[in-house]
């Protein structure tokens, strides 16, 4: 009795020891307390598919690619158990009827002829290398203590992934997903028969068995593992698999979106694996594009390119250089991430958002004229003016005076809050306040920010942010309404509603809207375009912010932008309804009131629209001169010109009109000149006359013909000095719609009329007196 007692107690004291050992002795699993040679651990960033981008190896400079059983062909799985462990499903860790054959043919033969190792002892040894790298007694009793312990913590299943993983493979390779995509240039899943066996042979001696080095002994080994598989697969498929020839590529890192995989990487700092949710395709077509590009590109200058999925806000595409090899290019610099002025590609938010604050409609009258603006005078980028506008071409054309029109309208400071509001972060100088310079690229943004705000216009007004994994929140915010999203994308993809009609639809069948910007002093180009399915934003420029003249928006950057279009979305476009806040409308210059609500005399011009929640908004007020819109004028029952109760000799009649803005008086056609100005005084008012009359081009007739000197076609090209009477403020020289000069009160400008024909002249000053003369030169 007292012999059981104690056999009992010392066996309890040996199970208290043994859990103790357990307890302070843990097996290094990863993600636990790992040894050095796991610290810091090898990382690999794949795409959707399993494609691995990019593979950061361990301090041994190990690559290393974590799978899960269900990701690796079944016949691996099978090859490996049929060579290397029959019974691993059922033993504890060790198997002592594998351990006994294998110490009998020991002492039989004098020599190892078969191994007495577990699967779960060889990911012991996987895991602690160095402990097992002597194969001594004391090495092997720990080895299988080891394999106890992790089947006493893991599952077959997870000690299984191990092996998956861990297992060498020759070179700097473990695990056969990082085989398989290295060797075979396929994902494990798809494994033949043949290549499974081939693998599942190679952590014998990967060194020896290497099949990009040894393929003569890498077939002979994989036959004799394909002969033991001959009871699982039958002896045809064996017989068919050993004659597939052994090809392997040479090993190179997998390097695709680099600076992409490293910024995920940095996210997820503690992960072996990052699984993203970019398409490996999309993205390897995305760096081709950019690739052929490089030979036309100056020295230092680099490209970027974003491609988001507008249903999930996912990254397809991520190129943050244009050539991640090539230093002088800023490679290492992610310009998906560089702050930089955006130009004019903010414009499209401008709009939309004057839309939701009912300022405009899609055919409000603006003002493409020199403007000064509390002393902010703003220019297109050709340098030229195109006169009364409405929004749509304002838009279209990327117009900035009439943004900057509109901007003051809105306000630089509401503006910038909506679109904070609306989650796009926008970076002002230092101390700076927002001004009207915001319109033109007076803050910075970066390419990531800018695509998720585009994402908006194809989102019913709703813009997000990109997402990198498909674990990342979905982060939105509301920047313009249904409406006023469909509108803008509308103008700038199909030309709004009058394009629609004319020219039956041909933006709306492409399905993509864009639009370009480009920095002051051409150091950003950039072009952002939104189809059903994706947002996509290319950025063009130098890293370090020096000039790149010539290199704009529409001519560098929206090219590669509809190249990546056609590569990666042949989808059709959905057919698209206005939502019901959008109705069309007939519009009228200059008063911009509905047609219906506006006296035909005061239809100078009508225009189809987009109207949101149905307002029409009225053109913005003059800002050169006072009254209102609609006024009474007075003419002479007789001769019908204009006179006033003061002057008039005989019987007044009252006519209504409606006025243009001064500063567009000068850019009227003469048919709209007709209609809309008075006509000349009666002799008995002439002291009446409007502060229009009071600025006169002199020196040069209306209609004159100016010939070259000696009148040959070869001649000097004519300088005419341009000078002007009347007014005490600074004059704008125009030259057929391009301004040529400004010139104070009293000062001639001089100018070089190079090109033969008809040119119109016109001098304004900024209380909208203005003249126009035309003349020919021949």
């Amino acid at each position: 009795m007292r012999s059981t007692t104690a056999l009992r107690f010392w066996l309890a004291a040996l199970l208290a020891t043994l859990l103790l050992a357990d307890q302070l002795l843990p097996p290094p699993l990863p993600g636990g307390s790992n040894p050095a040679h796991l610290a810091p651990h090898a990382q690999v960033v794949l795409a959707r598919d399993g494609t691995p981008l990019r593979a950061f190896p361990d301090r041994a400079h190990i690559w290393r690619h974590p799978v899960r059983v269900a990701e690796v062909s079944p016949r691996y799985v099978e090859a490996v158990l049929a060579y290397e462990d029959r019974f691993f499903r059922w033993h504890p860790g060790v198997n002592p009827f594998a351990l006994l054959r294998a110490a009998g043919q020991w002492l039989w033969h004098g020599r190892i002829v078969s191994g007495g190792s577990t699967l779960t002892m060889q990911v012991a040894r996987m895991l602690e290398p160095e402990v097992y790298a002597s194969r001594s007694l004391a090495g092997k009793l720990r080895q299988m203590a080891r394999a106890v312990q992790l089947e006493l913590r893991l599952s077959k299943a997870e000690i299984l992934e191990l092996y998956l993983t861990y297992a060498p493979m020759g070179g700097v390779l473990e695990g056969v997903e990082s085989a398989s995509r290295a060797y075979l240039g396929k994902p494990s899943l798809a494994l033949s028969h043949a290549e499974a066996a081939l693998l599942a042979v190679l952590p014998q001696t990967p060194s020896r068995l290497r099949p990009d080095r040894f393929p003569g002994r890498a077939r002979e080994a994989r036959d004799k593992v394909l002969d033991r598989l001959v009871p699982e697969w039958g002896e045809a498929t064996v017989m068919e698999a050993k004659q597939e020839p052994v090809i392997a590529q040479t090993l190179r890192e997998p390097l695709l979106a680099p600076l992409f995989a490293e910024r995920v990487r940095k996210l997820y700092p503690k992960a072996q694996r990052v699984d993203t949710t970019l398409d490996a395709g999309t993205q390897a077509s995305v760096e081709q594009l950019v690739a052929a590009r490089l030979a036309v590109l100056p020295p230092r200058v680099s490209m970027a390119a974003l491609v988001v999925d507008n249903a999930t806000l996912e990254v397809r595409a991520y190129a943050g250089s244009a050539d991640f090899s090539d230093a002088e290019r800023f490679s290492h610099v992610d310009m998906v991430q560089g702050r930089r002025s955006p130009g004019s590609a903010l414009k499209p938010f401008l709009y939309g958002l004057a839309l939701d604050e009912g300022l405009i409609h899609s055919e409000s009258l603006l003002s493409d004229v020199p403007q000064s603006f509390a002393g902010y005078q703003p220019g297109n980028f050709q340098a030229s003016f195109s006169g009364p506008v409405g929004v749509t071409e304002a838009l279209q054309k990327s117009l900035n005076v009439p943004a900057v029109e509109v901007l003051d309208r809105l306000g630089p400071q509401r503006f910038v809050s909506l679109l904070r509001r609306g989650g796009l972060k926008l970076d002002l100088p230092r101390g700076a306040e927002p001004n009207l310079s915001v319109i033109l690229g007076g803050v910075a943004v970066n390419l990531e920010g800018m695509v998720g705000a585009y994402t908006a216009f194809a989102r019913g007004g709703v813009a997000g942010k990109p997402r990198y994994t498909a674990d990342a929140p979905v982060e939105e915010a509301r920047l313009l309404s249904e409406g006023a999203a469909f509108i803008i994308r509308d103008v700038l993809e199909s030309g709004g509603p009058v394009a629609r009609q004319v020219e039956g639809g041909v933006g709306a069948r492409r399905g993509i809207m864009w639009k370009t910007g480009t920095s002051f002093g051409f150091r950003d180009a950039w072009a952002v375009g939104v189809s059903d399915r994706y947002t996509v934003g290319v950025w063009v420029g130098r890293p370090d912010g020096t000039p790149n003249p010539g290199f704009f928006g529409a001519n560098v950057a929206a090219p590669l932008l509809v190249d990546v279009f056609a590569a990666i979305d042949d989808s059709r476009p959905a057919k698209r309804t206005p939502p019901a806040s959008v109705t069309q409308a007939k519009v009228c210059w200059p008063l911009g009131l509905r047609a219906d609500a506006v006296p035909a005399a005061l239809c100078h011009h009508e225009r189809t629209a987009w109207l949101l929640n149905d307002a029409a908004p009225p053109t913005f007020p003059d800002r050169l001169r006072g009254g209102a819109a609609r006024y009474t004028d007075y003419r002479d029952a007789t001769s019908g010109r204009r006179v006033r109760a003061a002057c008039s000799p005989g019987e007044m009649q009252a006519v209504e009109m409606a006025r243009w803005p001064a500063a567009l008086e000068p850019w009227l056609d003469a048919a709209t000149r007709e209609r809309a100005l008075p006509p000349a005084w009666a002799p008995a008012c002439a002291k009446a006359q409007a502060p229009e009359a009071g600025l006169k081009i002199v020196g040069i007739a209306d209609g004159e013909t100016i010939r070259r000197a000696g009148g040959s076609p070869g001649g000097p090209v004519p300088s005419l000095r341009l000078e002007a009477r009347g007014g005490q403020q600074e004059r704008i020289w125009l030259v057929d719609g391009r301004q040529v000069g400004r010139a104070p009160a009293g000062t001639a400008l001089h100018h070089r009329f190079a090109d033969p024909g008809r040119h119109t002249i016109t001098v304004m000053d900024d209380a909208g007196r203005h003249d126009r003369v035309e003349i020919s030169v021949r």
